[in-house]
């Protein structure tokens, strides 16, 4: 891989509030996602609330953007969080290491974890989830239902439950399937809303929640996400976490 700009990790147009974890050297980079910030723009008007404020390739899965020095620079985008998601995001300053990273998540080979915060308690402190759901997109909107036959899996534990206004529980989530609003719809099914889901949630509760909070965020993080990948001949791990953030603890 050739050598990086001396100033590359720097002058990353970063969007607001976003937050470097960790890199490694072969370029493999980690960054802290707020929620409200899309991972990447959709559409140019986009590029001011997205994990970089610049251009998108969508066909390149990569940022890209001119220097103050006058050179183009791109940065990798490999894995996505919904907007109202907060929490780990991985990106490449190279696109050997981008596909190495990707073949990866194809292969369900990177280990990763959540945090939300429901409202109720699960009937059970460590449960195995499995569904068939049905995801569909129309006009660029994602809805994902219970009744389908692409299979979704998650290992689901209770960290705490707390009853005091509300009753809540702050739960840890590995996912092992990817599908589109798959925590939040598996969550939903069992009468465990996530706080703060405007589309699979407890409309009455949010509203009652966000007025005596002061937040109407989603309530779910990418708490973190590891695995070993190869490149170059060789093995290397890779580990990011995000701490939860303080909206959390301040809510339980």
């Amino acid at each position: 891989m050739s050598a990086l700009p001396a100033d590359f990790w720097e002058t990353l147009p970063l969007g607001e509030g976003v937050a470097p974890l960790t890199r490694d050297a072969n370029g493999l980079a980690a960054f802290n996602k707020p929620a409200g910030l899309l991972s990447h723009p959709n559409e140019s008007r986009d590029e001011a609330r997205s994990l970089l404020t610049v251009r998108y390739d969508k066909e390149a899965q990569c940022f890209h953007w001119t220097a103050a020095d006058g050179t183009a620079r791109r940065l990798w985008l490999l894995n996505r969080l919904d907007s109202a998601t907060s929490g780990v995001i991985l990106t490449a300053a190279s696109e050997k290491v981008a596909l190495a990273v990707r073949d990866h998540y194809a292969k369900k080979q990177v280990n990763k974890t959540y945090q939300a915060l429901v409202f109720g308690r699960p009937h059970q402190n460590f449960e195995y989830w499995r569904d068939q759901l049905a995801v569909k997109k129309s006009h660029g909107r994602i809805r994902t239902a219970t009744i389908g036959n692409v299979p979704a899996e998650t290992r689901f534990q209770l960290i705490r439950h707390t009853q005091k206004t509300f009753s809540t529980s702050l739960v840890k989530l590995e996912p092992r399937t990817g599908r589109s609003h798959q925590l939040r719809v598996q969550c939903a099914k069992r009468q465990l809303p996530i706080i703060g889901d405007q589309t699979y949630g407890n409309f009455a509760l949010n509203r009652e929640f966000a007025r005596m909070h002061q937040t109407k965020r989603l309530f779910l993080h990418s708490l973190e996400t590891g695995f070993t990948y190869e490149f170059a001949g060789k093995s290397h791990a890779f580990k990011a976490v995000a701490p939860l953030p303080r909206e959390f603890t301040a809510a339980y």
